[in-house]
């Protein structure tokens, strides 16, 4: 059946059918190229597909830890990446499926929504994982029952995911006390083959239970040496899903379109000046927990502009330069669609908005030198955001708990890595961070220097080492600093519960984080080729001035019960208490194991990744008390074989996730407990020439009827899903580079 009311702007019929026909006619029109390309045995003229075989791909180069590239299984943290082989793979559908089987990551997004949350180590809501889409910020924020903060983007236009976990990257922005999670969408460089000028790209897929479709074309040019233009666009169209006992998921499904235009120019030698623009669209009808009668249909838009300017000279030591200056707005509309009418969220037909405006620049320099023994770099830099808050809602509360404001966050910081031989690296970092808030109930500021330091030990070439102590600051938002009133009685008859009161001289948390660590990477260990990669590591990150929202006093509430007079009030008591306010007034420790393997033997692979975690209160008026925000315990384990010549890959891949219980969970959280369960889920991917990618994967193969913690919808039952992506192109350029891609 077709879902009805996704949002209030709803794309029409003739949009969806066009949007549609390009995306399967590009690939029909790509298939006689295709074809003659493949039997002309020309892949000079042609761009190639994504590989299928690096279904675990290995040695990925980031710079998510320290600014500084180097390999993911060199870096000394708890780091994870996944590039475009390994998320084809996944076949992502949901903006949370990028995430699946990370350890000590874990992506949220309830069935109603297209918003993500991440959650770090059991950190997660109002900044505390800072996640940046093409170098912007994305904060936006919007308080619930359920949770605040999230981030919209179509995961099939991401190309890199890298995650960085605790606070150990604290030179990589203000607030991150979780970590870091980083995403870069799709450039010229994905699509045009090398040597050639221009490639396009089509993907059109589809998927069962509630039919899924989505179809993307992206196409890119060089204009001589100096100039890469990128341009595209997808859509995606999900009908509500059955989840594993047959049953239909109200309002799981959704619309989204997205635009995407890139530049990028060469201005002079190792200089790169790169534009780019995104906007994405999303429908979809939402409610605050499974049971609620209200829904709102919404629309949501997430735009997001940056310009970046980038020197890299391999034969300059003394400058290493990267910059960027973004602008990233959300605006989500909402209308209420069902429910009673009160005076939290109005009346059926009411509207309301939340709107955040971030602007914001990152700018870093290195500079290398040896020096006794020593391969030193120094990295120093800065960054600075500006959050614009403008949140309307005339008929309900929504503003109440979303308070409008402005806050301004930045920092700088100086960091030293050093290299001797190959058996010793040290890493030394200062970051200064300042914040101030306002609206017009008032405001707030603070400022910080924070340490990190980091010694790695390798005693032999295949095995390193690693200790690590870092601090994280993040700043209050201006909900937690700024939220004032009178909360409604939640049925139409005037009066109040309790009264939220702002605290303006709220502290900025404290993330300590104790890290120690293990590196393996070893080729041809049991025969010639194969390669075992491993990180493990244990954490402990002690949490000062843990904000959370405190309910004290007597009661305030009141009740005003004659039709037209709305200021004859009576006091009442509704067993809450008086007043809620966010305070400083725990700490928190968190602790856990986490590890990430594995091991490929080309013929065959294996990977194994999970995470132990626990949590809890360990001072103030819940002392003892568990964190709710702490995620149950899993693994994954994915096997795979390669057969004709590598052309065929077939992978399954198990996740056991743990129970959450009562036990588990304070004694006021807002969160369920969950049953374990186990996901087996089956990937093929058949590469007939590099111009071709057929993609096929059965998610749930079990059937398993579950329920991901923190979500209050189950997720969906047995899935197939399919696909095809087509590459072509052609031209000449005067200036070959490094092959892109290589087997």
């Amino acid at each position: 059946m077709r879902k009805t009311n996704r949002g209030p702007r709803p794309l029409s019929a003739m949009a969806r059918t066009a949007g549609w026909s390009v995306s399967w006619l590009a690939l029909l029109a790509a298939a006689p190229a295709v074809a003659q390309q493949a039997s002309a045995q020309a892949p000079a003229s042609t761009a190639a597909v994504v590989e299928t075989e690096e279904f675990v791909e290995l040695d990925p180069i980031t710079v998510v830890a320290t600014r500084t590239a180097e390999s993911w299984i060199d870096t000394l943290a708890g780091v994870t990446v996944r590039r475009s082989e390994q998320l084809e793979a996944l076949m992502p559908e949901r903006t949370a499926d990028l995430f699946q089987g990370m350890p000590g990551t874990t992506a949220i997004q309830n069935a109603n929504t297209s918003q993500t949350q991440i959650n770090i180590r059991g950190l997660q809501d109002f900044g505390r994982v800072a996640v940046i889409v093409d170098g912007a910020r994305q904060n936006f924020n919007q308080l619930g029952h359920a949770g605040a903060g999230g981030f919209f983007v179509e995961p099939g236009l991401i190309a890199d995911v890298d995650v960085v976990r605790g606070p150990v990257s604290n030179i990589y922005g203000s607030g991150a006390i979780g970590g870091v999670v980083t995403m870069r969408t799709k450039d010229a460089e994905d699509i045009i083959a090398p040597g050639k000028s221009w490639g396009v790209e089509a993907t059109g897929e589809a998927a069962g239970n509630g039919f899924m479709g989505y179809g993307s074309v992206l196409g890119a040019a060089k204009v001589g040496q100096n100039v890469d233009l990128f341009v595209g666009g997808t859509y995606r169209d999900a009908d509500n899903y059955h989840d594993g006992n047959g049953d239909v998921v109200p309002d799981s499904g959704y619309e989204t379109w997205t635009g995407i235009a890139k530049a990028t120019f060469r201005p002079a030698d190792f200089h790169e000046i790169k534009l780019s623009a995104l906007n994405y669209d999303t429908q979809f009808t939402t409610s605050a927990d499974a049971n609620a009668a209200t829904s709102y249909s919404t629309q949501a838009t997430n735009r997001t502009v940056t310009a970046a300017w980038n020197y890299q000279n391999p034969e300059d030591n003394l400058f290493d330069w990267r910059s960027s200056v973004y602008w990233n707005q959300v605006d989500q509309d909402q209308v209420k669609v069902s429910g009673s009418s009160n005076p939290i969220t109005g009346a059926v037909g009411d509207p309301r908005s939340f709107v955040i405006d971030t602007v914001g620049f990152d700018a870093n320099n290195t500079s290398r030198f040896s020096a006794a023994g020593w391969n030193n770099a120094i990295t120093f830099g800065g960054d600075y955001f500006q959050d614009q808050i403008d949140n309307t809602d005339d008929y309900g509360f929504g503003e109440g708990y979303n308070p409008s404001g402005d806050r301004g966050v930045g920092g700088a910081f100086v960091q030293w890595k050093g290299n001797y031989s190959t058996w010793l690296e040290a890493i030394a970092a200062l970051r200064y961070d300042a914040y101030s808030l306002n609206s017009d109930d008032g405001g707030t500021s603070g400022e910080r220097l924070s340490p990190k330091f980091t010694l790695g030990v390798t005693p032999w070439s295949w095995l390193t080492l690693y200790g690590t102590y870092a601090e994280g600051y993040r700043a209050p938002t201006v909900t937690e600093a700024l939220v004032s009133g009178p909360h409604p009685l939640p049925f139409n008859t005037g009066g109040t519960m309790f009264y939220f009161l702002p605290n303006p001289g709220l502290q900025a948390e404290i993330g300590k984080n104790k890290e120690v660590g293990i590196n393996i990477k070893k080729d041809d260990l049991f025969i010639t080729g194969d390669r075992l990669r491993a990180k493990l590591n244990y954490y402990q990150n002690d949490v000062e001035n843990y904000i959370e929202l405190v309910e004290f006093g007597d009661s305030t509430g009141t009740i005003c019960p004659i039709p037209g007079q709305p200021n004859t009030c009576f006091p009442y008591n509704w067993g809450v208490p008086g007043y809620a306010q966010y305070q400083n007034v725990q700490e928190a420790r968190l602790k856990g194991f986490e590890f990430e393997a594995t091991y490929d033997a080309r013929k065959w692979f294996l990977g194994l990744a999970g995470q132990i975690s626990e949590g809890e209160v360990t001072s103030g008026i819940y002392a003892g008390q568990p964190l709710s925000s702490v995620q149950p315990d899993q693994v994954t384990t994915t096997l795979g074989f390669r057969f004709l010549d590598e052309k065929l890959t077939v992978a399954v891949r198990w996740t056991a996730v743990a129970a959450v219980t009562a036990s588990d969970l304070p004694a006021n959280s807002v969160f369920e407990p969950t049953d374990s369960f186990n996901l087996v889920s089956v990937y093929a991917g058949y590469q007939p020439n590099e111009n071709m990618l057929w993609r096929l994967s059965v998610e749930n193969l079990l059937d398993e009827q579950y329920t991901q913690y923190e979500n209050f919808l189950p997720s969906a039952g047995l899935t197939v899903k399919g696909a095809l992506t087509v590459r072509f192109g052609g031209g000449e350029v005067a200036s070959v580079a490094d092959p892109l891609y290589v087997k």
